[in-house]
């Protein structure tokens, strides 16, 4: 298991440190967040960091209550901490859709959320018009799509693809090799909800949305601060092909808006 798994503050730094320099001015590209910022599985809420330094008012929801209080306490000395606001619940609870979002942040979560098409349908009682989504996650398919790198084993941890076998099959590997019931839950879980270019492009079309940008990464740019390697893009030959680009995306980036934004 890598050492981020464990040090947590060190997972929220690096959260933090790609945001800013690239998820961040990805989205300026197309659109200026104005003032409300939502994250949707925020966990130490390290993404949110770059939005609360230019003083957006910025909203963290994740399911896990000890993530939500890690970053409670990691954010309890920023000179905007009146701007955040943490909360550990299950989007589904949420009842009251008076507040509205300019920006929506999922990165690294759509890929865990099952019924992904009843999602994104529900995910639009926090839109206006006007307001951007964006998405970040790996295929399914890619070589560590599995989100493998979780194992405490360091084989399994390195071993690109073999989420990819039959369940019975990889979750015998997972047992050989000592992996905690919990971990092996998880894994098994990944597995039944991770998502592929295709079908995320079918949903959020279905879903009455429009993709306004989309760019695939050979090498994520969070790879950058974890391991040292330059971001980059995916050779366009291959990003053309349906189905085999998934083996060689390790991050797809979104910005979706409404198909009546005046954005467009």
């Amino acid at each position: 298991m890598q050492k981020r798994h464990v040090d947590r503050k060190k997972y929220f730094l690096e959260q933090a440190y790609t945001t800013k320099k690239y998820v961040l001015p990805y989205i300026q590209e197309l659109y200026q967040p104005t003032y409300k910022v939502l994250e949707i599985g925020c966990g130490e809420a390290g993404n949110l960091k770059p939005f609360l330094d230019l003083g957006y008012e910025c909203l963290g929801v994740d399911l896990d209550k000890d993530q939500i209080n890690r970053g409670r306490l990691f954010f309890e000395n920023h000179p905007n901490n009146s701007r955040l606001t943490l909360i550990s619940k299950n989007i589904y609870d949420f009842d009251d859709f008076s507040v509205k979002y300019d920006l929506i942040m999922m990165r690294d979560v759509i890929e865990h959320i099952h019924n992904q098409e009843i999602f994104i349908k529900f995910l639009q009682n926090f839109m206006h018009s006007n307001s951007v989504v964006f998405f970040a996650f790996p295929p399914w398919q890619n070589p560590f799509g599995g989100h493998q790198q979780i194992c405490k084993s360091k084989l399994l941890s390195k071993l690109p693809f073999f989420h990819l076998l039959p369940k019975q099959i990889y979750k015998r590997i997972l047992k050989i090799f000592g992996e905690t019931d919990s971990t092996i839950e998880g894994l098994l879980e990944i597995k039944e909800t991770g998502i592929s270019i295709e079908r995320f492009e079918k949903i959020i079309k279905s879903s009455g949305l429009e993709i306004a940008k989309s760019t695939y990464y050979f090498i994520n740019p969070n790879y950058e601060i974890k391991f040292g390697l330059k971001p980059r893009k995916i050779f366009r030959f291959i990003a053309c092909i349906p189905i085999v680009r998934n083996f060689f995306i390790t991050c797809g980036y979104y910005l979706v808006t409404n198909k009546k934004s005046t954005l467009l």
